[in-house]
């Protein structure tokens, strides 16, 4: 691809349609996939803490430690179990959001810089990165470095189940304005999403967009980020579907093909992306309302032909094998039976 010139989108599509074979993908039983939105949050924040500035934006502590990774690491996998050492082999779950906040790391000099509310950290550390404003005039970029093991737990979701916010209203922004106008109840609110994520500052300019996982900069309308457990960086994709992306209540045909460059905690399944929309308020507000189905194509390059792979996969035994059936007999069978021994117990999310 490098070596041509793809000056006009006629150039681009049949350089695609040459190289790669188009495959319809979605979770077992699914037609659709999912798509969510996210951004890059513009906040205020200063270098020293005072009475304005007060939120401590932490790096990554030097008793963190993740299995498998070396202390050196730069952007530590957001997934899997972390653990605090204490002495040279003593390890415990890593401190939760709560204890963090009630001062756990705090003065030992892990200060990136201080934001005026809890809303613009948990924000930031949602969408993974975002570009501080100083009161000195400068600008600090900070990126995803490291978690501390707790799984995310969506504070939105929270607020539906808790019929504060209804399901067809749900948006960051609707988020953001319960916060602002309960900040007691915000603080409870907050601490039910026990993860927490410890940043890195990164030498950009105002003008560079955010990096993603891959380690490239993401493009604004073309990058997402996907389950990095099932999909390899680079990889093409085409969504199509009808998003809110003129407004709230509007139905934007989107057909678009995007570049997997990113990956997050809650981005898990085969036909699931976070859609990158850029930095700043209108970005976000677009990002915020995409809660949507749509219809995923990953363009795979036919020199990995999946057909012909397929019929190399090894098919794993019903489930209950007749094994574990004489070992562990059901007294009392369901009665779709018939149904059940075609299909897996369980379908895993990813």
């Amino acid at each position: 691809a490098k070596g041509l010139e793809l000056s006009d989108g006629a150039k681009a599509k049949a350089f695609f349609e040459e190289h790669f074979l188009p495959v319809r993908i979605s979770r077992l039983g699914e037609g659709e996939g999912f798509v969510t939105g996210y951004y890059e949050p513009i906040v205020d924040g200063s270098r020293t803490e005072n009475e304005v500035y007060k939120v401590p934006v932490y790096r990554r502590p030097s008793n963190l430690f993740v299995r498998g990774t070396t202390q050196g690491s730069v952007g530590l996998p957001n997934k899997g179990q972390v653990f605090r050492k204490i002495g040279r082999r003593k390890l415990v779950p890593y401190y939760d959001r709560a204890e963090i906040e009630d001062g756990a790391i705090a003065d030992r000099g892990l200060e990136i810089c201080f934001l005026k509310e809890q809303t613009d950290l948990l924000f930031s550390q949602i969408q993974g990165s975002a570009r501080v404003s100083l009161d000195d005039g400068s600008t600090v970029r900070i990126n995803y470095d490291a978690h501390n093991g707790y799984p995310y737990t969506a504070v939105g979701r929270i607020l539906i189940e808790r019929n504060i916010i209804p399901k067809d209203q749900m948006s960051m922004q609707k988020i953001r304005e319960w916060m602002e106008e309960n900040p007691n109840e915000a603080d409870e609110l907050r601490r039910q999403n026990k993860s927490y994520v410890f940043f890195r500052e990164v030498q950009l300019s105002d003008k560079d967009e955010a990096v993603g996982a891959q380690g490239v900069p993401l493009t604004p309308g073309r990058s997402i980020a996907v389950d990095k457990s099932l999909h390899v960086y680079g990889t093409p994709f085409f969504i199509e579907g009808e998003l809110p992306i003129e407004s709230g209540l509007s139905k934007t045909p989107f057909r678009r093909l995007m570049i997997a460059q990113d990956t997050g905690s809650a981005i898990v399944g085969p036909a699931r992306a976070d859609l990158y929309f850029g930095a700043g308020l209108e970005a976000g507000q677009v990002a915020g309302r995409l809660r949507h189905n749509a219809r995923f194509v990953i363009l795979v390059p036919k020199s990995l032909d999946p057909v012909a792979r397929a019929r190399k996969m090894p098919v794993p035994d019903a489930r209950p094998s007749e094994t574990i059936a004489k070992l562990f007999p059901q007294t009392n069978p369901p009665k779709d039976q018939k149904n059940a021994a075609k299909l897996p117990e369980t379908i895993p999310k990813n």
